[in-house]
């Protein structure tokens, strides 16, 4: 084998599945929640284009629960556009964050990578993927996790951390705590060495022998059956990052860019103008542009999808902010579709579901509308099944 130059590199992407993403109804109606447009582009692009910047990068796989037709016609498109395989696998149970990732471990291991990449698709950062590999190259450990500083009050939303400030090894980890243990959070994104299947085949054998252990009367096998979780069913958080903290195993790498969790349609507004703002720095190309000579007027960071025709001329007269307008939908004269921009909050922003359609001289504040109304009265505050 040569040098390090031959060395390959995998990545796994969470996608989660149907069960979870039911905070971002009204939008996943009609379309996987990975696959709905942040910044024009789909969710999972934005890790998966990340991935494509990793040196020796073999393959990219897609792990969830919704059913392959949901991403047939994605995974080929995304795999041609960056010229590296893209693949769906599809879980037929949950097995948890590291259970699902050792459900494919044959796979995975395939191309026989020294290093696998796992992110989650619901979350917006700038993905360092390159500094990261090179930084766990340098602790020499079995994974390192990508981490942020937040605000303490924020923190206990997260997985909360504690590491060395010298090493950056990781020496505590606790998942969402009651009590606050430190300002620094995991981001959700991991590069591990192979040796974090048989980290994760440990926690299932250490639950078969406490099993055989029991041998418990049949009415406590059906009480414990439903309190432990399967032998099959590994969380990376509680069950792999909490026990190997403090044992040189795991490191940390510490983002000073932007992240959020994109949890609700809100986020997913945030997370759109972040994109955005980096677009500028990435790919301008992607950034519309107009003086109101031969095309419209273009303030600020905005994509304007290939499909979208605008006049130059335009400055409508309605107004549309803090509020994603679902496909198909048209807004009428003199007609305004706001919010007050708070993103976490349910009401925060307004959201129109797939062809709906505003008339004339009607005002949508804080409000979300299901696909296929017609508002011909102003409404706020309110959801409109």
């Amino acid at each position: 084998m040569m040098g390090s130059s031959e060395e390959k590199v995998v990545a796994v992407i969470m996608v989660g599945g149907p069960t979870k993403g039911t905070r971002f109804r009204a939008l996943s109606l009609n379309i996987p929640k990975p696959l709905f447009p942040l910044a024009g582009q789909p969710m999972v692009q934005h890790p998966i284009s990340a991935c494509k910047r990793i040196p020796n990068l073999a393959q990219i796989y897609l792990v969830g629960f919704y059913e392959e037709r949901e991403f047939a016609m994605y995974v080929p498109s995304i795999s041609n556009e960056l010229r590296v395989p893209v693949r769906y696998l599809r879980e037929d149970k949950p097995h948890g964050s590291a259970g699902g990732l050792y459900n494919f471990r044959h796979l995975i291991m395939e191309d026989n990578p020294s290093h696998i990449f796992l992110l989650n698709c619901d979350v917006c950062c700038s993905f360092p993927l390159p500094e990261m590999l090179e930084a766990h190259k340098r602790y020499g450990g079995m994974g390192t996790i990508l981490v942020i500083k937040v605000s303490a009050e924020s923190a206990s939303q997260f997985g909360e951390l504690v590491a060395d400030p010298v090493t950056n090894e990781l020496l505590h980890y606790t998942e969402k705590p009651e009590t606050f243990v430190s300002d620094h959070i995991n981001c959700g994104v991991y590069v591990f060495t192979p040796d974090i299947f048989t980290a994760i085949q440990g926690v299932s054998s250490q639950r078969k022998d406490r099993a055989n252990l029991r041998r418990l009367s049949s009415f406590e096998a059906l009480q414990s059956a439903t309190r432990n979780p399967p032998l099959d069913f590994v969380r990376l958080d509680q069950d792999i990052l909490t026990p190997f903290a403090g044992k040189k195993q795991l490191y940390t790498y510490e983002t000073m860019d932007f992240w959020e969790q994109i949890k609700t349609p809100g986020m997913s507004l945030k997370c759109s103008a972040l994109y955005l703002a980096q677009f500028r720095f990435t790919s301008p190309n992607l950034l519309a542009s107009g003086d109101g000579t031969k095309n419209a007027t273009i303030i600020g960071d905005v994509y304007i999808h290939p499909s979208a025709k605008v006049h130059p001329s335009a400055k409508e007269n309605a107004v549309v902010f803090h509020a994603i307008v679902g496909w198909k939908s048209s807004i009428g004269k003199w007609s305004r579709v706001q919010a007050e921009g708070n993103y976490n909050a349910k009401l925060g922003i307004t959201i129109l579901g797939e062809a709906v359609d505003v008339e004339d001289e009607v005002v949508v504040t804080n409000s979300i509308v299901l696909p296929n109304k017609t508002l011909n009265v102003s409404v706020q505050d309110e959801i409109l099944l």
